[in-house]
């Protein structure tokens, strides 16, 4: 089942994806006749919120100008209720929870909307769940939040002004784009937005520019194909121009230095190397190319030099003022004001069935001897195709954390078997005597630590019941789960008071319902 939600008011937007592709082109149009109307200097009443017991919040805790400045000065066009959360001058430097410092916040105004920026990542997807049971209590309006970068997960709001600016420069043209990212594509949250914020545009080719310890991860580049995206890579600008087909938009990124690991900063200069663009270039590109950056620029390295900046090529200039502009609009919808006129295709969330549990027929043969240390069961448990396909090694590792994270504590016995359809191929086995069932819960954990396994009921040694298992949709509620990101929200480390909860991907890994990390089902526990 899927869920619509068609209103703004009080909507959260932690990722791209938290608009529709029909959503987010409204905001780009109305951002479009708000700019005009600045501009013009007409009525902008429309676009203003002009409520004093709203409040937003501009919740820093990490360094920014550009972005929180926008936002303020887009608050303040609201005449709302503008707050400025100061991080280092705050409990926070006594350890004290995020959460119950936006609890605090949030009774504060009559309706709330925190503009959040953190080291951490998933920060804004963990609040909208937390305080939404909080401001019902208290009969507040929904508190709405916005992620302004999270760690190195997603900038989404730079993401909107970034597709502005390109549908500008493309004449509002949605029918294709060609765009080179080049830069730190590894650590650059801008650009692991745009796996979903392309998606405006009917027809996407993305080229890559950046050498292998810069590269964008790997699950994001899968992403953007399964989106339908071209993608191609390159190593440097030097080799991405010697071939024909060059982008005429290029998206620079900083070498995000405060996030590499020693290894990575003893070749700094060998990588802002690959991705800085050098005067003999320029004869390269095509005609009417433009470059684009979030800024800031690095002052002494930038990978745009400064020679750069007054000719065609510039175009992050143009760029870093639509902040202003969409920010004003993201406001706006989030806080009520915009929305009512919206016709087109809403968000869709999913909704998970518990479809990975599927009973299967007892067959009527006789059962399979296992010569080797495993004593037919008469009446128990019997967990079947453990690992089926992998190494033997990998096998007994499987086999070792099913019994410890299901607490299988019992008289048993276990083993490492031929599969009797494929003699080359490997299988676990864990027979149970001990144990006549389990409940819902162990059989939901059973499915998530060894997806593809059976479970078989024995008694009086006939199999009376078998259950064929799959990754679950969802998993969470679990012990001994936890995400492995350390700089998600969600991780032990940072001591708030999250359970841990995980999706099935299409390629069947489970994400991180904060940080969206991905991790094999092994991974969690």
């Amino acid at each position: 089942m899927e869920k619509v939600q068609a209103d703004f008011a009080g909507r959260t937007i932690s990722v791209v994806r938290d608009l529709s592709v029909d959503e987010q082109i409204y905001l780009y149009e109305a951002t479009r006749r708000l700019k005009k109307a600045l501009r013009d200097g007409t009525d902008t009443s429309e676009f203003r919120i002009d409520r004093p017991d709203l409040g937003v919040y501009l919740f820093f805790m990490e360094d920014s100008t550009r972005t929180k400045e926008s936002f303020r000065n887009a608050a303040k066009f609201h005449g709302v209720k503008v707050n400025d959360f100061v991080a280092e001058h705050s409990s926070f430097n006594k350890k004290e929870s995020i959460t119950d410092t936006i609890k605090m916040l949030v009774g504060y105004s009559n309706q709330s909307i925190f503009i959040i920026r953190s080291k951490l990542e998933g920060v804004c997807r963990w609040l909208e769940s937390a305080i939404s049971e909080y401001v019902d209590t208290a009969k507040l309006a929904p508190a709405a939040f916005i992620n302004a970068g999270d760690g190195r997960h997603e900038h989404p709001t730079q993401e909107f002004l970034d597709e502005f600016s390109f549908l500008e420069q493309k004449g509002w043209n949605r029918d294709s784009i060609h765009v080179a990212l080049v830069g730190d594509l590894f650590h650059g949250r801008t650009v692991h937005s745009k796996v979903d914020g392309l998606r405006v545009f009917r027809n996407v080719q993305v080229d890559l520019v950046a050498p292998d310890e810069l590269s964008m991860p790997g699950h994001y580049i899968d992403q953007m194909r399964r989106n339908g995206f071209e993608v191609r890579l390159f190593p440097t600008i030097e080799a991405y121009l010697q071939q024909a087909k060059v982008a005429k938009l290029w998206y620079f990124t900083r070498l995000q230095l405060e996030r590499m690991g020693d290894q990575l900063l003893e070749k700094e200069d060998q990588l802002r190397s690959a991705v800085t663009f050098r005067k003999e270039f320029i004869s390269l590109v095509p005609e009417n190319t433009k470059f684009f950056h979030p800024l800031p620029r690095h002052s002494v390295t930038p990978t745009i030099p400064s020679f750069l900046d007054h000719t065609s090529l510039n175009g992050w200039d143009a760029q870093s003022m639509n902040g202003y502009f969409t920010r004003i609009i993201e406001l706006a919808m989030v806080g009520g004001r915009l929305g009512s006129d919206f016709a087109g295709q809403a968000r869709v969330e999913k909704e998970f069935s518990d479809d990975f549990i599927q009973e299967a027929p007892v067959g009527t043969g006789s059962k399979q001897e296992y010569k080797i240390g495993i004593k037919p069961v008469e009446d128990g448990i019997v967990i079947d195709h453990i690992g089926k396909g992998r190494s033997t090694a990998e096998i007994w590792d499987h086999i070792s954390k099913i019994r410890n994270i299901l607490d299988l504590n019992v008289v048993s016995s276990q083993g490492v078997f031929n599969s009797q359809r494929d003699p080359h191929r490997y299988k676990g086995l864990i027979s149970l005597p001990e144990i006549r069932s389990f409940d819902e819960r162990q059989i939901k954990m059973l499915a998530a630590i060894a997806p593809d396994c059976t479970l078989n009921i024995v008694k009086d040694s006939h199999v009376t019941r078998k259950y064929r298992l799959s990754m679950p949709p969802r998993v969470y509620n679990l012990p001994g789960i936890s995400c492995k990101n350390e700089d998600c929200i969600s991780h032990p480390n940072h001591h708030e008071p999250i359970s841990a909860e995980f999706y099935r991907s299409e390629d069947s890994t489970f994400v991180c319902r904060y940080c969206e990390r991905p991790h094999e089902f092994q991974d969690i526990w």
